[in-house]
């Protein structure tokens, strides 16, 4: 233990003649002429000041009031509604401890500015102007270093801007409540944002991308948008590598349906959806009396035994079985096999991180499925023929996309220059 070396604090030490053990007073008293001395604000220990030359430090006969900046700061850091944010300034009013400049009512129409950016067509809330609206939270609106996010849940669609280097917070340009996944509803929603214009590279789940690209959905013959795979000549998997090039995504034509809504080219593969494939064809490949098998249901025993056999499993419990060694001690030799090369590919390609040897890596992987036995899915489908088409630079394009929405969505509270964006279109969605 490191003790401070303080009149306050000293180390512990053996009494001796030179240190002897003190001896309390017999009464305590206080001299009545002794008059206690104010302390002044330099002896008041406080925070550096080099990083903030306008702080200031305050004695306590000092009152400092609040300016409207940092009212602000403070309603953000506390992720207060409109309507707590008034009530908090007017009781700091009331208190006098606000400037006379600050102003309570500024937060019934803070929103106000970027309202002009947003409007309602039906059942969507859309930005009309995304060059203005960048330009009005100070973001330089250059379409080439963003990409369009496009996902929807059991309750609402949404379309979200995301910056491909991860520095600057997300946009949401487009939010619509009870609207599923459909051609018609992304058709819609890609008019309102007038994506034409922009030209966006988009990401999001393979359902998704056959919904944008006029893909026939559920289990059909040719389902990749890139190539003429066939999914049910099951004996040519893991042989054949190089399959006829779609020349144009056609209505009528190998399971097309619709007139695609973007290029093919534009599209970014989603590696997390990838990583979630390839751990599912694993664990479908297992033996169901094996020791490994009975390990998933006891680690799991929030899981329901008809998930662990499909092998749906997410991100934080992959990482969870990556740690465990008694796991993969119980696998067998091949299984052993195909488990390390998927977890090599994991981490150093479907990561952060893209090592230098990755088509070595991802090419001993698809070996050891082979010898495994693992069905060839489209996600894998992706990495044994179209491993060119991933971006070259992992770390800009969404190669973690569990942790990059994390850090989004924390920027995007924290940041002032969206923080009014995401209250803008969530109270014109609120209106109805």
């Amino acid at each position: 233990m490191n003790y401070t070396n303080i009149p306050s604090a000293i180390r512990p030490l053996p009494h001796s003649n030179e240190l002897p053990i003190p001896i309390p007073p017999e009464s305590y008293s206080i001299d009545s002429d002794d008059e206690p001395k104010s302390s002044t604000s330099d002896d008041i220990p406080g925070p550096s000041t080099s990083h903030d030359p306008d702080f200031v430090i305050q004695s306590p006969s000092q009152s400092h009031k609040m300016t409207q900046n940092e009212l602000n700061d403070l309603v953000r850091d506390l992720e207060l509604l409109k309507s707590k944010s008034e009530l908090l300034a007017s009781r700091l009013k009331q208190y006098n401890y606000l400037a006379n400049n600050v102003k309570v009512s500024v937060y019934r129409t803070c929103q106000k500015l970027l309202e002009q950016f947003f409007e309602k067509n039906n059942k969507i809330v859309f930005c009309n102007d995304v060059h203005g609206l960048m330009v009005a939270v100070n973001i330089q609106p250059i379409p080439e270093q963003w990409r369009l996010f496009l996902d929807s849940s059991k309750l609402s669609l949404k379309a979200v801007l995301l910056h491909n280097g991860n520095t600057l917070p997300s946009i949401p340009v487009g939010y619509a409540i009870h609207m599923k996944e459909t051609y018609e509803n992304m058709k819609d929603m890609l008019n309102c944002i007038n994506y034409d214009r922009y030209k966006w590279q988009v990401c999001g789940d393979l359902k998704m991308v056959a919904i944008l690209l006029g893909l026939q959905l559920g289990y059909t013959k040719y389902c990749c948008f890139l190539c003429e795979w066939d999914s049910r000549a099951t004996t040519l998997h893991y042989k054949r590598k190089d399959w006829p090039l779609r020349q144009a995504l056609e209505p009528g034509t190998k399971n097309i349906l619709q007139q695609p809504l973007i290029e093919s080219s534009k599209i970014l593969l989603p590696p997390l959806h990838i990583k979630l494939g390839l751990i599912k064809n694993f664990v479908k490949a297992l033996d169901r009396d094996g020791p490994a098998f009975r390990h998933l249901i006891s680690k799991f025993p929030r899981l329901s035994i008809a998930k662990i056999k499909e092998g749906i499993f997410i991100g934080p419990q992959i990482r969870e079985l990556f740690s465990d060694e008694h796991f993969a001690g119980l696998l067998t030799k091949k299984e052993h096999a195909a488990w390390e090369s998927f977890r090599a590919v994991a981490l150093n390609f479907l990561g952060n991180h893209r090592a230098q040897n990755y088509r070595q890596i991802v090419d001993n992987m698809l070996t050891t499925y082979s010898e495994m036995g693992c069905n060839m899915s489209l996600k894998i489908h992706f990495l044994h023929s179209h491993l060119d088409f991933f971006p070259k630079t992992v770390v800009q394009f969404l190669m973690n996309m569990e942790s990059v929405f994390t850090k989004q969505f924390q920027r995007l509270k924290e940041d002032t220059r969206v923080h009014g964006v995401l209250q803008c279109l969530l109270s014109i969605a609120g209106q109805w």
